[in-house]
């Protein structure tokens, strides 16, 4: 059985020490055959940076590491001269250290490559290498995390600007020397706008949300069932479950993750850690979110429906610069949201977002809980175990007495007079403890407030402002928002809930089974 290439970022070594490749060479070679200029954002922990390792070995013209993947009888596997630059390892804490780091990663360059710099202005310095490596051949560029500098001090506004000049001026060469050039393949997190890192570089040819690279990084279904097969298997019979009820786990817990609103794939490293773990945890979310991104939701109170409630664009990546973006747009780049679907407003197609998955759903509800309604880690995970048992139970009033607990130990004046508030609060309360929640389930009469799966019941949650619960219930049989559950057989309750904008709490519920 070939081994797991948990955090193995160098396409040799994986495939020289017997780890497990799935095979997106037909990706490469389709980019390498077609086009010279290419840029490719993605979430961290990807596969981004075992792309970038891939190309390298390809333009150094290694074959044999090739054999048995699609690109191995396609492609010369000629040797050209390879610039790689890992922005990751450049210093940010200051502008003049960043600018030396840049320089001091353009001269390691010029060391491997058995070239000597002398310049030591940055961009004079990528100038330098990059002709007198085109002595040697057209040059290929490969430049990973390009914009790790603007992320870090994304809740710095200013900063960020001058990190990004900084880098506009470095990028810039690469146009300038365009007629050295084989090659070029940049990544990041965040896609760049017209006007920012790369305005200067204007042939630059943006995949990432294109329909045809939609699936070049991440695991498909198929890809996952077919180099995973055996540990598919073992991790089956560990957990007692058949194998096609451990792949629907798997599919609510780690799949999700869209880049054009078609197509769907799981998260590498997520599965990588659930089959060395063989068991459900949230491994993405946990294994690195930075800090900031907990500032940037405690500045920006963010709430779910900030997130969900408005379709976008595809221009709305590209208008604005990342900390003067919207939130919604910040975070499906970041990966913590991600396209569920199109809607089509005459020509204009614009994605419906959401979360990916349930890992996702849960770690991030936690992460609001705590950065926007001030409660305590250890208070989260204590209610997250009362809200699971109490739901394992049916105790679905009990249930409700803990939402209000919880609501009540919200400071008072973070508390808003409205009714989408008090839906995302409550959302976010369920969604936290790894419940499997949805917020606006489309129905053909109307969209229901929250809709709850777990153990075989449906429940189904209305909730009012100033209203009353009757109100609320009388709305749901109206609509007939229950109508869709009725094929699957499941026990159905429909929960209707009235907030008194006053008190700042739940005033009133009822609880029908239907």
């Amino acid at each position: 059985m070939k081994k797991l290439p948990i955090g193995i970022q160098d396409y040799k070594e994986i495939i020289e020490g017997n780890y497990i490749y799935i095979d997106k060479t037909k990706y490469i070679f389709d980019l390498i055959d077609k086009g010279k200029y290419y840029f490719l954002s993605r979430p961290r922990r990807f596969g981004k940076s075992l792309t970038i390792s891939t190309l390298y070995y390809i333009f150094k013209g290694e074959k044999e590491l090739f054999k048995d993947t699609y690109i191995y009888d396609k492609w010369e596997f000629k040797e050209y001269p390879i610039i790689r630059l890992n922005i990751l390892l450049a210093a940010t804490d200051n502008e003049e250290r960043f600018k030396k780091s840049l320089t001091k990663l353009i001269k390691q360059e010029g060391q491997r490559n058995n070239v000597e710099i002398i310049e030591e202005d940055y961009k004079f310095a990528f100038d330098e290498l990059i002709i007198k490596l085109s002595k040697k051949g057209k040059v290929v560029i490969l430049v990973d995390e390009y914009e790790k500098p603007i992320l870090d001090n994304i809740n710095n506004k200013e900063k960020a600007e001058r990190y990004r000049e900084i880098l506009r001026d470095f990028y810039v060469t690469i146009k300038s020397r365009d007629e050295y050039i084989k090659f070029v393949f940049l990544t990041g997190i965040t896609k760049f706008t017209k006007t920012g890192v790369f305005s200067a570089l204007n042939n630059l040819n943006d995949i990432s949300l294109d329909n045809d690279y939609s699936q070049m990084l991440g695991y498909t279904q198929e890809e996952l069932e077919y180099y995973f097969a055996e540990y598919i298997k073992e991790t089956a019979e560990k957990l007692e479950i058949t194998e096609k009820e451990l792949l629907q786990e798997m599919k609510k817990y780690y799949n999700g993750f869209s880049f054009d609103g078609e197509h769907f794939v799981y998260n590498p490293f997520s599965i990588l850690k659930f089959f060395q773990k063989k068991k459900f945890q949230n491994y993405w979310f946990e294994s690195g979110s930075p800090s900031f991104i907990y500032e940037y939701v405690k500045g920006r109170k963010i709430e779910y429906e900030d997130l969900v409630k408005y379709t976008v664009n595809s221009l709305d990546f590209t208008t604005r610069e990342i900390e003067d973006a919207n939130a919604n747009i910040f975070f499906a780049q970041a990966g913590y949201l991600t396209f569920k679907g199109k809607e089509k407003y005459g020509l204009e197609e614009e994605y419906i977002l959401d979360y990916p998955n349930l890992e996702v759903k849960n770690s991030f509800s936690k992460l609001i809980l705590e950065a926007n309604y001030n409660l305590e880690n250890d208070k989260i995970k204590e209610l997250n175990k009362t809200i699971w048992k109490l739901l394992s139970k049916n105790k679905i009033e009990e249930l409700i007495e803990e939402i209000k607990r919880i609501i009540s130990a919200i400071p008072y004046n973070l508390h808003q007079k409205r009714e989408s508030y008090y839906h995302s609060l409550i959302y976010t309360i369920l969604a936290s403890a790894g419940l499997n929640v949805t917020a606006e389930e489309l129905t053909n009469l109307g969209r229901s407030d929250l809709v709850l799966e777990h153990n075989d019941k449906i429940y189904l949650f209305e909730i009012k402002l100033d209203k009353s619960a009757k109100e609320a219930i009388e709305q749901i049989k109206e609509k007939k928002y229950h109508e869709k559950y009725k094929i699957k057989n499941n026990e159905i309750y429909i929960i209707g809930i009235n907030i008194n904008s006053e008190k700042r709490n739940i005033e009133d519920y009822i609880i029908e089974k239907i």
